[in-house]
């Protein structure tokens, strides 16, 4: 596929990332569980060489997942090949290490820099491509403040440019005009409409990271009407935010409708359902990238092949767009 320019920061990305919130491995949020199982570190390091071996370049991560072990293993993974890859993580949440736990939320201009300052020695590099705000909304009071502080990381050499992993418009609108702002990383599936903030993105010449573009896994086909997640799933915790995908650990029966009413066209040509699902975001917006998150080898080379196919093509997006309509997906 053709390769994507990360917003105004002018790099080349290639046309899918990859996401490590899963290789993090399990912390907690709320009291509750917010990984995805147990991990193999060993097999994520070898994940993350294969993705780059297979033509990713994009990578991002947080300092919360796993309260700093993801960006750990990415340091490890990247040794000698570093410049390599376009490098991407987030700020703004306080965890505990030795408890693997999330505690609040800091953007206090001089957190920031410490922030910032230790997810490059966990990174174990000098610099952060693209530093992303983890908090999806702030009070107007913060916003200069968070601006300045950035800039003086862009100014110091630490961050290339920033943006903000947030789904809220009128956060798009704040931040976007800002010369050194490149991406804003948002939700983006089948089942989760985002064409305004496209159009935000698009109209500020922002790249559009597309986070849970397979939403938590479901659209790759692999759960039905009698998959239970224990509570040691994200997806089974019983947090709020997975209801429209997983309740309680169940999949929702109308997302199964959904996915149901376009499996054919996502699985044409020979695409696995998780392909077809990634193609359909390319097809819907040019400045897209998808981010899918991996815990294995097969899973990020099932997910690079992706890119072999390229996106679907406009018929069968106007097909899925009106299947969509007709469920009320």
């Amino acid at each position: 596929m053709d390769k994507r320019i990360l917003g105004k920061s002018g790099l080349e990305v290639s046309a899918m990332g990859i996401g490590c919130w899963a290789i993090g491995g399990q912390f907690y949020f709320d009291g509750k569980i917010d990984g995805y199982g147990q991990t193999d570190d060993a097999e994520s390091i070898r994940a993350v060489r294969t993705a780059v071996d297979l033509g990713i370049n994009f990578i991002d991560t947080a300092d919360a997942y796993g309260i700093g072990h993801s960006e750990e293993l990415l340091g490890e993974a990247l040794t000698g090949i570093r410049d390599n890859v376009v490098l991407a993580t987030k700020f703004g949440f306080l965890g505990n290490a030795d408890t693997k736990t999330l505690q609040s939320v800091c953007i206090d201009p001089a957190y920031i820099e410490r922030a910032c300052d230790a997810s490059l020695r966990r990174l174990r590099t000098d610099h952060i491509d693209l530093y992303q705000l983890h908090v999806g909304d702030i009070s107007i009071s913060q916003y200069d403040p968070l601006i300045d502080a950035l800039e003086r990381l862009v100014a110091k050499g630490k961050i290339k440019s920033y943006g903000w992993s947030t789904d809220v418009p009128a956060a798009i609108r704040m931040i976007g005009a800002n010369a050194n702002c490149s991406a804003i990383q948002h939700e983006f599936n089948l089942l989760t409409n985002a064409d305004e903030i496209l159009r935000l993105c698009r109209e500020n010449h922002l790249a559009a990271i597309c986070r849970s573009p397979l939403a938590m896994g479901f659209l790759s086909g692999k759960f039905d009407r009698n998959t239970v997640l224990g509570t040691d799933d994200v997806r089974g915790a019983g947090h709020g935010w997975t209801e429209k995908v997983f309740r309680n650990g169940r999949p929702n029966p109308h997302a199964l409708d959904t996915l149901d009413a376009v499996r054919e066209i996502l699985s044409s040509n020979g695409r696995t359902l998780t392909q077809g699902a990634l193609a359909w975001i390319w097809g819907k917006s040019d400045i897209s990238i998808p981010i899918p998150g991996f815990k294995s080898v097969k899973q990020v080379t099932e997910n690079a092949k992706a890119m072999e196919f390229g996106a679907l093509l406009p018929e069968q997006i106007a097909e899925i767009d009106r299947l969509l309509q007709e469920i009320g997906a």
